[in-house]
């Protein structure tokens, strides 16, 4: 049984090991940023809005919409012919073009054009309560023949830059990195991720601690299909590495997915089982108080046991509770899931850690 975000608790609880990777700033060079610039009237952009060429509802700007008045104080801009500030857009892997900053502006123009917007401007009479069709035909041309102006991000840029790009120029509501992810691979891979993030098996093993708004649940199943299908010896830094797992889900069959969901769904089980509400949280045997998520731990954790049968867990339950409280004692461990986790020597650490724990207790892998 799944749930509905609105069931969930909204929560802002603190995320351990998850590095601050939410603002701009990258090691990539310079040149590297491919962004060209078009300009495009309005009645071509909402014929390409109409066909499916810009990626319009994205799932983080469904809440951001705005108020009628602001609506059709756009349109009065566009028929006083006062210039507009450029948009950006964010080229994919399909080509498509995702709106990265101007998405309200672009929304406005399609639905004032369709007729679906009746405008609000009290101090003009002549304008005011009209909508598209009831212009006279030379305010219409004014309107479909303005002239808007935007730059795009070639999908060759690198990742980080990409995200970064996005983060910079993007003038609504401040985004997370995977709320930005979200929206540039659009496909079965970010459908898995929604679909995943709602049920209760998950809901249950985090405790319904992560944000749902800022897609965080997302972003903690994005990483766990990282670690699972890529290879950890392809990890450089994690923008690129979750970018990529999204790349290869989307392009993967659905048996594939299928059995990558049970994989899932059998580490978070095996998760909870050994640990209760403490799961991929680091604490102490007999602890009361609930620790924080920590995004390291949970890559390691629910990776890790979803390669075993829960009956071999079930069986190893003891020991194998006492081998990962050894780890939190670990100064080499304790240090990889904390203290900039995300450099590629501290995360092939912990792996390397908890796997010699898995196959020491459990032995090799079962799936």
């Amino acid at each position: 049984m799944d749930s509905e975000p609105s069931s969930r608790p909204l929560s802002d609880e603190e995320i351990e090991g998850l590095d601050q990777d939410d603002g701009p700033g990258g090691d990539y060079p310079i040149d590297d940023l491919l962004i060209r610039h078009q300009s495009r009237t309005i009645h071509d952009v909402t014929r390409r809005i109409d066909q499916g060429s810009y990626v319009m509802d994205p799932d983080f700007q469904r809440d951001f919409i705005w108020p009628e008045d602001k609506q059709s104080k756009l349109i009065e801009s566009v028929i006083m012919r006062i210039p507009l500030p450029v948009f950006y857009m964010a080229e994919d892997d399909e080509g498509r073009m995702v709106v990265v900053d101007g998405l309200q502006r672009l929304s406005t123009f399609s639905r004032f054009v369709r007729n679906d917007l009746k405008l609000n401007l009290p101090d003009r009479s002549e304008l005011h309560h009209k909508r598209f069709s009831d212009l006279p035909s030379k305010l219409q041309n004014r309107v479909e023949d303005c002239n808007l102006i935007f730059y795009i991000i070639d999908a060759k840029v690198p990742e980080r830059a990409r995200l970064d790009i996005f983060d910079r120029v993007n003038s609504g509501e401040p985004l997370t990195r995977q709320q930005m992810r979200n929206s540039l691979f659009m496909g079965s891979g970010t459908l898995f991720l929604k679909t995943e993030s709602r049920t209760d098996v998950f809901l249950k093993a985090t405790g319904k601690s992560l944000n749902w708004k800022k897609m965080r649940d997302r972003e903690f199943v994005n990483r766990f299909c990282a670690f699972q299908i890529l290879d950890l010896d392809e990890y450089r830094d994690m923008d690129k590495f979750l970018a990529d797992c999204l790349r290869r889900m989307n392009r993967m069959a659905e048996a594939e997915l299928s059995r990558l969901s049970a994989d899932f769904r059998r580490g978070l089980t095996n998760n909870f089982m050994l640990f209760g509400r403490h799961a991929f949280r680091k604490h102490r045997p007999r602890q009361k108080r609930r620790g924080v998520l920590n995004a390291s731990f949970w890559d390691v954790m629910s990776t890790g046991l979803s390669r075993h049968p829960g009956d071999a867990v079930k069986r190893s339950h003891g020991p194998l509770r006492r081998r990962v409280f050894d780890l939190f004692d670990d100064e080499e461990f304790n240090d990889a899931i904390t203290y900039g986790p995300n450099d590629a020597r501290k995360v092939k650490t912990r792996f390397r850690l908890t796997q010699e724990v898995f196959e020491e207790v459990l032995g090799a892998h079962a799936h």
